[in-house]
């Protein structure tokens, strides 16, 4: 990266790329457009880079168009009209297009233009025309490295978070670092500086409705034509903002979308000056206006942050109480928290659905003591209240019997027979379950349902109906679905799980849960994964996900978080998804233990162990606590992986746990999906079976699944990374000390044939040099 800067004086910087383009174009006499936010430098880049003796400069924004002349007589002339962003008038406009047209005509004018926004539109037409060098606002920023350069040379050190904090205020804007040491490294004086520079040279400069506009909608960080038209009162909202766009380069515009982002700088500043020029009802009435419009978009979190901001504790506890009547899968729970947690003890008393809420919530949050003491408050309710209010409670007390997380399954069979008499009696009614809590399976969705698995057949045929019954629309599709994942599990016919599988699938997209749909397209994800068809699942997934983008976005981040567990059976680079999983260091949130279970995978690929061990005690801990059988189970076999991978003893303990209680269950799969990590550690040691027909099918599937993923999870192993036969002798050759063309010789290829295999050598090994590329390739075994 070149970090030259060059100081003309003290209170100006010439970015290097600026400077190289203005250069060229001046060589070529080419015409220009510079363009930037106010105090960019731009104007001070024309004026410290040309003989302004030869030059003549007009000002937009205090000349007509017919006072633009220059004669061809005079000889050669630089012409530069500045401010073009201040030609707002649109006779004006055809004055100074025709001006600037006549002038790129003349052969002994080269033409400068300055603005502040990007191309104008209503000069789009001579842009066609004539080929113009444009010098945008990025070749005019300044990088954190120039930016230290620069107070250096101005007799200010600072340390690198220093710096850090001093970039936040301009982020390479060169007005704000010549403030800066104008008042010798004080941040808040600069930040004041800044802020009354755009306040007398730019807001002041504009129309009044400009100015209240940019105020009206400063209060978001990005607002659409229609929040905007609600915040303004104005149906000329588009008319207005293509205005703005061309006062200057003020927005960060995400066009494909509609959403308009006013830059950061800016909206600090006009928030500023919101607050000094409306009354507080003035901005209560905006903020209320705001939350309205994300409330009625069903953006509740964005909503609760509008009405926050002035208190308005009537409408926060509208909404909670409609999240509240939402399951986990579908409501905001884990992003709520903190206004849920704030509410007055008063306040979530008075209310059926915040006791539930909150019991539910606590329960999520594995704070079991709270959760029941929200419970038992929402039982002394029930027991002092009747009409509606005692019958809200009797309901609610009901769904949490049925759907607290950390109350596992032991009576559950008992519940839902004893909802199912109530619900056809008309008793109660039963607000929405979560059945899978989002993610693609049944039996260890919302809830734990592996002693279930025991005897599968039986239950469905007891009790399926009435468990389809008390479920309502997810009711439908969920017995042959549970049974299909049963039967996967526990390593069953093929083609019995297929048929269940396609069955429930096509109830539950009869019904429209498209939840239900997630589990059954998982199950045959899962199936064409051990039939060696890892395409095959993602094709699968692939093809549900266009529709939950439309129809259920809640399901994508366990879809994506599914796709990644596909791409680690292909080998793909998984990076891009890591930079979405949820961060456990932060906060442990129990809904994303299955993106929790794929980052532990993740993890072990990429060899960080430790990180790999401290998340997997933090899902044994939220399995025990919740009684998550099957999640117990999975975290400890990743548990023993881990354990051998760094040469722990322990791991063959941890490793007979897990064989003795999958065992208990029949479940195959638990060990066949890890095959190449798991199938060598049985050869490990003498293990304990108690069935030699479950052993032997484990040991089958897991062979198979080795022999079919090989590279799984291997990390940067040899297996990821295959050189041709004459790349490697060019490799070893090179490592002797062989020029390329001594190399060329001795294999009797051309030098550019080793020097094409040399660039594909180092793209491959992710290398920029020959001696990376040989020690890399030690490093692999690949020489």
């Amino acid at each position: 990266m070149n970090t030259s800067v060059r100081l003309i004086n003290d209170n100006y910087i010439s970015p290097e790329t600026a400077v190289r383009k203005f250069r060229s174009a001046r060589k070529f006499r080419t015409p220009l457009y510079l363009y930037g936010v106010t105090g960019i430098g731009k104007t001070s880049l024309v004026m410290n880079n040309l003989n302004m003796k030869r030059c003549t400069y007009y000002s937009a924004a205090d000349t007509a168009a017919e006072m633009v002349e220059i004669k061809e007589y005079e000889g050669e002339r630089t012409v530069i009209l500045d401010d073009l962003h201040c030609v707002t008038d649109s006779a004006q406009r055809e004055l100074f297009s025709a001006k600037i047209r006549q002038l790129l005509d003349q052969d002994n004018v080269w033409l400068i233009l300055i603005g502040r926004c990007p191309f104008p539109r209503w000069l789009l037409g001579l842009r066609t025309k004539y080929m113009f060098v444009e010098i945008p606002e990025k070749d005019f920023l300044l990088t954190l490295e120039q930016q230290k350069i620069y107070t250096e040379r101005a007799g200010l050190v600072f340390s690198e978070e220093e710096h850090r904090k001093i970039w936040q205020v301009g982020r390479g804007i060169p007005m704000s670092l010549v403030f800066f040491v104008m008042e010798k490294g004080d941040l808040e004086r600069t930040k004041k500086r800044v802020w009354d520079f755009l306040e007398t040279q730019v807001y002041d400069q504009w129309d009044t409705e400009l100015q209240d506009f940019f105020m009206d909608v400063s209060i978001t960080e990005s607002f659409t034509l229609q929040l905007a038209a609600m915040l303004t009162g104005r149906n000329d909202v588009e008319q207005l903002i293509a205005e703005a766009e061309l006062t200057g380069n003020f927005f960060d515009i995400s066009g494909t979308d509609g959403i308009w982002k006013c830059r950061w700088e800016m909206r600090v500043s006009m928030q500023q000056r919101l607050h000094r020029k409306r009354t507080p009802d003035q901005i209560e009435r905006l903020y209320y206006t705001a939350g309205l419009y994300y409330e009625l978009a069903g953006r509740i979190p964005e909503a609760l942050a509008m009405y926050e901001k002035y208190q308005d504790m009537d409408s926060i506890s509208r909404l909670l109480i409609s999240n509240a009547r939402k399951n986990p899968s579908s409501g905001h729970y884990f992003e709520l928290r903190k206004y849920y947690l704030a509410l007055p003890h008063r306040i979530v008393a008075d209310s059926p659905v915040l006791m539930a809420g909150l019991s539910l919530l606590h329960s999520m949050l594995l704070n079991i003591d709270e959760s029941e003491r929200w419970y038992h408050e929402l039982e002394a309710y029930a027991q002092k209240h009747s009409g509606s209010s005692g019958k809200e409670a009797r309901d609610r007390l009901l769904y949490l019997k049925i759907g607290l997380p950390h109350t596992g399954t032991v009576k559950m069979i008992d519940l839902l027979k004893n909802a199912d008499i109530l619900l056809r009696n008309r008793q109660a009614i039963l607000p929405e379950l979560a059945v899978t809590s989002n993610l693609p399976s049944i039996m260890n969705g919302g809830k734990d349902f592996c002693e279930w698995s025991k005897r599968d057949r039986e239950l469905a045929a007891s009790i399926g109906k009435p468990v389809s019954f008390v479920l309502g629309k997810y009711g439908k599709g969920l017995v042959p679905l549970a049974l299909a994942e049963s039967y996967l599990e526990k390593g069953g016919d093929t083609f019995e799980i297929f048929s269940c599988a396609e069955k429930g699938r096509m109830e539950a997209d009869s019904s429209g849960k498209m939840e239900l749909v997630f589990v059954g397209s998982g199950i045959l994800a899962w199936l064409s994964v051990l039939k060696n068809d890892a395409a095959g699942a993602r094709t699968t997934l692939l093809s549900l996900r266009e529709r939950a983008e439309q129809e259920a976005p809640n399901l994508l981040e366990n879809l994506d978080t599914f796709l990644c567990r596909i791409g680690l059976y292909q080998g793909e680079d998984v990076s891009a998804w890591m930079k979405t999983a949820p961060d456990e260091k932060k906060e442990f949130y129990t809904m994303d233990r299955f993106r929790y279970l794929t980052k532990v995978r993740v993890y072990i690929r990429m060899g960080r162990f430790e990180a790999a061990y401290c998340l997997l005690q933090q899902l044994l801990y939220y399995a025990v606590m919740m009684k998550r059988t099957y999640i117990h189970m999975e975290a400890q076999l990743l548990l023993a992986i881990v354990q051998y991978q760094t040469g722990q003893t322990g791991w063959k303990d941890t490793f007979q746990w897990c064989i003795t209680q999958a065992e208990e269950y029949h479940f195959v799969r638990i060990f066949s999906r890890e095959g190449s990590l798991v199938y060598p550690l049985f050869g490990k040691e003498k293990f304990i079976w108690k069935d030699t027909a479950y052993k032997k099918q484990v040991l089958s599937e897991c062979k198979q699944m080795a022999e079919n993923y090989p590279s799984y999870l291997q990390g940067d192993e040899e297996t990821h990374i295959v050189l041709s036969s004459n790349a490697t002798r060019i490799l070893k050759l090179q490592e002797e000390g062989l020029s390329a063309s001594e190399i060329a010789t001795m294999l009797k290829l051309s030098e550019a044939t080793v020097k094409y295999h040399n660039k594909e050598t180092y793209r491959k090994l992710g290398v920029k040099n020959k001696t990376a590329a040989i020690a890399e390739a030690k490093k692999r075994k690949l020489i």
